[in-house]
């Protein structure tokens, strides 16, 4: 994988380099259960990236994945690349028997992937805000899990 196009992309997606350095400092930690990139002609032109989290309640602590960050280069969003990126993860960690990914991301785009409020499924982060979404990749996957989710440390550096 070309670092420096990924670098790129996730900059120029969000105007600003944390979500970018955020890749980076999963990456360097070992923190990357999956990256996938699409290309235009050669060219990186989308970004996804999965990491491993947990859900902590006072008796267990389970595992799970973080969706973010996604990001499309300016000149081919709106075109369906962020869409492919999401899906082909999520069909590949379904394949590979991952049991439930969550994410923060805007309500209005992510429930067409079968994203639901996380606090369905009696997970919570921070506030409880509608941002905070979760999918099972089988049914039954959150069956059984409740308790407070724990993203990778690095994300903490991202404001």
């Amino acid at each position: 994988m070309d670092i420096e196009a990924v670098f790129r992309v996730e900059r120029d997606a969000f105007g600003r380099d944390e979500e970018a350095r955020l890749v980076d400092a999963l990456r360097a930690a070992g923190h990357v259960v999956l990256s996938l990139v699409a290309e235009v002609d050669g060219e990186v032109v989308g970004h996804v990236l999965f990491s491993p989290m947990t859900i902590d309640s006072e008796t267990a602590s389970n595992r799970a994945l973080c969706l973010g960050p996604v990001a499309v280069a300016p000149a081919h969003q709106k075109q369906g690349v962020g869409r492919a990126l999401i899906e082909a993860g999520l069909a590949e960690l379904r394949a590979s028997g991952h049991g439930a990914v969550f994410l923060l991301g805007y309500p209005s785009y992510y429930p067409r992937f079968g994203f639901r409020p996380a606090r369905e499924f009696d997970v919570h982060y921070q506030d409880d805000r509608e941002a905070f979404m979760a999918i099972e990749l089988y049914a039954g996957a959150l069956d059984g899990v409740s308790g407070i989710a724990c993203f990778a440390a690095e994300f903490e550096a991202v404001s």
